[in-house]
């Protein structure tokens, strides 16, 4: 599997606003150019071990948090991610969101079943 560059920056762009911090802080406090950090978000490049350890720190979120999609088994962190989706939900959205769970895990299952024939 490879790394995937482009949801990396997604999801620092993503705990970035949610932390109300602009390109311009979190790169002066990670200690990379503003630019550097937009061409992280956007995908358009790499980033090191240390810089993504930096961010991490900074942003206050694990780094499996940041590589989730990237990761086989990341089950736990998805877990986390839809627990947190729904904390803001009333009872009748969780009903729904419950329903559509389980029709797509339903048709997930049965896709997988065909694919053995």
């Amino acid at each position: 599997m490879n790394i995937d560059y482009k949801s990396i920056g997604k999801r620092i762009k993503i705990e970035r606003i949610k932390k109300d911090i602009t390109q311009d802080k979190l790169s002066e406090e990670v200690g990379i150019s503003p630019s550097h950090l937009s061409n992280i978000e956007t995908g358009s490049t790499r980033l090191s071990l240390q810089t993504m350890v930096n961010l991490a720190n900074a942003l206050d979120v694990s780094i499996d948090a940041l590589l989730s999609d990237s990761i086989i088994h990341a089950g736990a962190v998805f877990r986390d991610e839809i627990q947190e989706t729904l904390e803001d939900c009333d009872d009748h959205e969780i009903r729904i969101i419950a329903k559509i769970i389980t029709a797509t895990k339903e048709a997930l299952r049965k896709e997988e079943s065909l694919r053995k024939i």
